[in-house]
């Protein structure tokens, strides 16, 4: 992994509160009305509050791009104006000074008596004006998304928050003015690294149940005697709440555009999905309404067609929809929609409302129209594969790692036959959209930063990526090439991407669980539902299971779901599952078809899953195996050990021992965990195996495979290391360590950490005793059962160049997997050869 930058690199993630004039209500947004179809919102982090203000996307009107006020529901709080009005400092002045009648002086000494019983300290809204805007952003350096330095924008200037009496009430009040629904801990002492500017707030105290910061009592705006050694910070629950808005997410006001769907009229097109084609309507109250064509175009339609999942529109004849609405009654809300067609949605396009008398709205005009481009891994289902199979480039040059669903996950880009990430520095909706377009999928709804998708290993290609929206590559926008010091991997950049609604949930679900992430799993086949033979159901069918849920990743695959039997369906309706863990569907994984074949059946052995948002992902230090390869030929009395574990050759069987020597291919493995989750063994604690040579528990079996290979792929010797003791050895700066082997100690792989197998210990190695000189491939292979669920299995192989000539062995151009382009690994395959001692 790449070590850390030695210049300390701010990241920020901002969100924004604008303040009402005291007393009034700000109406806004409730959460119960968002709706499914609406973008959701990110907990990444952003690089400034002005996404939808950049040049092409004019500033939205009111009746279109709700206002944040509108948006977050936020009022201030009347007692923070009569406190204000309350101070002692201000108000005896204002109300003595003056030479006013009896009456006022009356007014005066009230005005004393209860600015002396106000003593309590003033609030932080103290000299805000109605007008002005608070913004909120995670700040600091090593941190993840949800935690960081808490900095406040106040008067036109970012500043910090002092830790003096600082609670956790003070940060669950924080953390939802960014978004997250509440707080689990907080840091003092500049944790995340000393701030700059002001230290606008100190010795704040909250209750934990305010709205806003500005409900909390403090020492006043500005007023503080700390410095930035003192600096707080916040560790947010990674949960958003619904409806919440920052700059890298699209979000829509109720009562504006809440949902817009493509209506089919073609008899043909309303049978089959995805629907590429149809009327464009708009959720209005409790049914939906049309939007007028005046001044509808292509770039109109390319932005509903984003929003869809589709990457591009097309021609319609609009004639055939003209004379099929002259015959139906309309329900007219919009008109006069000018998209630029870069929208990521309608709600960002200007367009104005029908008002008052809506009968004669739309007169002469006809409802807008909208037609999709399918892209070519949705072009199946409606006819278009052999079409769209025609418009892909020969070779991909962007994918998508890690991501639970389809059209999500860590951007990874192609340059010179290695795959590297992109940084996200300046990453936004725009870029976002160009990658989901890019890869046959709508714009995007999210632009997710710091690394959410998993952190990435390798080169980073891009930084500072700046698109206008219209370009085909992600390539062709501007960007800057980086350095060491420029970025890292916790800044990988990711995208969720509008897909088209395939109706996949509809023929899925899980019974009898606990919770809403787990159950026995029952199919839908024609008319009739019915569980699942769990006979070779494994992890990546409880994947696959999970994704057509829409509930993330697997977090278990179960086999026996008895105490799970809540529903009444007890015929097995599916066997013989085979899946490779990528599918969008079980439908679409090889079975039995109607032809069931199980030999353990009814609701006992009935599959199950357990699903979870988050998973781990597990990645071999590639360049350490490469630098650390060297032959040992050790004796035979000194593998007693090795022996009862089983990590020899066959041959070592028949040797003469304890004569003799075995010769062994020595390295070390380096197992970082880049996902988001920690990865923990399957079998539990009373299931671990005591090794009396090694003197601690192993909790795996098989973990990893150490395997040489001809050039054409035959195994020709295999390590045996039979199991496993997981911890963690070394972790990233700020990451503490969770697990460890010593005492009966829990064990594990923590997000951020890495477990280091040296090359001096037991079965760390390969017995090619038996090996004849030649060129060969060395393989290590993490978690090659897939016994534990990882966001990406195809980064767990690792490979090498090696020459051995009988005494020497020379290994090479070590690296994970899918790290090069299928043309580079071809040439990977055809190893030239060694002359005079030097690799070519």
């Amino acid at each position: 992994m790449r070590g850390r930058s030695a210049r300390m690199k701010e990241g920020v993630h901002t969100a924004q509160l604008l303040l009402a004039p005291a007393g009034q209500s700000s109406g806004g947004l409730h959460p119960d009305n968002i709706r499914a179809r609406l973008p959701t919102t990110s907990s990444s982090r952003v690089p400034s509050p002005d996404t939808f203000d950049r040049p092409g996307n004019p500033e939205i009107s009111g009746h279109s791009r709700p206002s944040f006020l509108a948006q977050q529901g936020r009022r201030r709080n009347i007692g923070d104006s009569r406190r204000k009005a309350l101070q002692p400092s201000g108000t005896m002045k204002l109300c003595c000074s003056s030479g006013w009648t009896e009456v006022l002086s009356l007014i005066c000494g009230l005005c004393l008596a209860v600015g002396q019983a106000q003593q309590t300290t003033p609030s932080p809204s103290t000299g805000q004006s109605p007008a002005s805007k608070l913004k909120f952003r995670l700040a600091g350096y090593p941190r993840k998304h949800n935690e960081g330095r808490i900095e406040v924008f106040y008067k036109e200037e970012w500043g910090t928050i002092c830790d003096d009496d600082f609670t956790l009430e003070n940060a669950n009040v924080l953390c939802r003015h960014l978004g997250f629904v509440s707080a689990t801990g907080w840091a003092h002492s500049a944790k995340y690294g000393k701030g700059v500017g002001r230290i606008w707030l100190d010795n704040v105290i909250c209750g934990g149940s305010e709205k806003s910061i500005t409900d909390c009592n403090s020492r006043g705006w500005g007023n503080s005697d700390c410095t930035h050694e003192e600096d707080a910070g916040v560790v947010c629950k990674d949960e958003r709440i619904p409806g919440f808005v920052e700059p890298n997410t699209i979000e829509t006001e109720v009562n504006q555009v809440e949902e817009v769907r493509l209506r089919p009229v073609v008899a043909s097109a309303k049978k089959r999905l995805p629907v590429t084609e149809g009327i464009v309507e708009v959720r209005y109250k409790d049914g939906w309404a049309q939007i007028c064509d005046e001044g509808w175009n292509h770039k109109n339609s390319r932005v509903i067609c984003g929003m869809m999942g589709f990457p591009s529109e097309r021609k319609v004849n609009k004639n055939f929809y003209k004379l099929y609405t002259e015959r139906q009654q309309l329900n007219y809300r919009l008109h006069s929609v000018a998209c630029t067609g870069n929208e990521v949605h309608i709600s960002v396009c200007p367009f104005e409302f029908y008002k008052g008398n809506i009968t004669s709205a739309c007169q002469g005009g006809m409802p807008a129209v909208a037609s999709c481009l399918a892209g070519s891994l949705f072009a199946n289902s409606i006819g278009l594969k052999k079409k769209q199979a025609q418009q892909t480039p020969s070779q991909q040059l962007i994918r998508l790692k890690g991501g639970a669903k389809v059209g999500e996950g860590r951007v990874e880009v192609l340059r010179k036959g290695v795959w590297g990430t992109v940084c996200d520095d300046k990453w936004n909706l725009p870029a976002a959209s160009v990658v989901c377009r890019e890869l046959g999928f709508g714009s995007a709804k999210e632009a997710p930063t710091g690394a959410r998708m998993g952190q990435g290993m390798g080169p980073i290609h891009m930084n500072e990526v700046q698109c206008v929206g219209t370009e085909k590559s992600l390539w062709s926008c501007q960007y800057k090439n980086i350095t060491e010091e420029d970025c890292e991997h916790s800044e990988d950049a990711s995208v969720r991407c509008n897909t088209p609604y395939m109706g996949f949930e509809s023929t899925i679900r899980i019974v009898g669980g606990r919770t809403t992430n787990e159950g026995r799993v029952e199919v839908k086949r024609g008319n009739k539902w019915g569980t699942i033979c769990s006979e070779g159901w494994t992890t990546k069918e409880a994947m696959v299971a999970c994704r057509q849920l829409g509930l993330g990743y697997s977090l278990h695959a179960v086999t026996e779901t008895w105490y799970w039997d809540a529903s009444n369906v007890t015929d097995m309706i599916l066997s013989g599952v085979k899946c490779t863990g990528t599918e969008m569907t079980l439908s679409h994984c090889h079975s039995h078809g109607a032809n069931v074949n199980c030999k353990k059946t009814g609701s006992r052995f009935a599959a199950g899953v357990i699903c979870s948002e988050t998973a781990s992902d597990l990645l071999l230090h590639a360049n350490l195996v490469q630098e650390t390869a060297y032959i040992e030929d050790r004796p035979l009395h000194m593998l007693y050990c090795a022996a009862e574990e089983n990590c020899l050759s066959s041959t070592a069987r028949h040797a003469n021992w304890p004569y003799g020597h075995r010769r062994l291919l020595r390295f070390s493995s380096q197992i970082h965990n880049n996902g988001r989750a920690d990865f923990r063994p399957k079998a539990g604690r009373h299931s671990w195996v005591w090794h009396e040579c090694h003197r601690h528990y192993h909790s795996m079996d098989i973990f990893t495979h150490y395997d040489i290979l001809t050039p054409n792929g035959t195994k020709v010797a295999e390590g045996h290391k039979a199991s496993f003791c997981l911890e963690d050895t070394e972790c990233q700066e700020m990451v503490s360590k969770r697990y460890e082997c010593a005492n009966f100690g829990e064990q594990g792989i923590t997000v951020g950490c890495w477990d280091l197998y040296r090359h001096d210990i037991d079965c760390q190695w390969i017995d090619i005793t038996d090996l004849k000189p030649g060129n060969y491939i060395l393989q290590v292979v993490i978690n090659p059962n897939f016994e534990v669920a990882e966001s990406d299995f195809t980064n767990n192989a690792m490979k090498c160049n090696c020459k051995y000539d009988g005494h020497r062995i020379w290994v090479h151009n070590c690296h994970i997997g899918d790290a090069f382009s299928e043309e580079a690994n071809k040439r990977f395959e055809q190893y030239p050869g060694q002359l005079n001692n030097q690799i070519l």
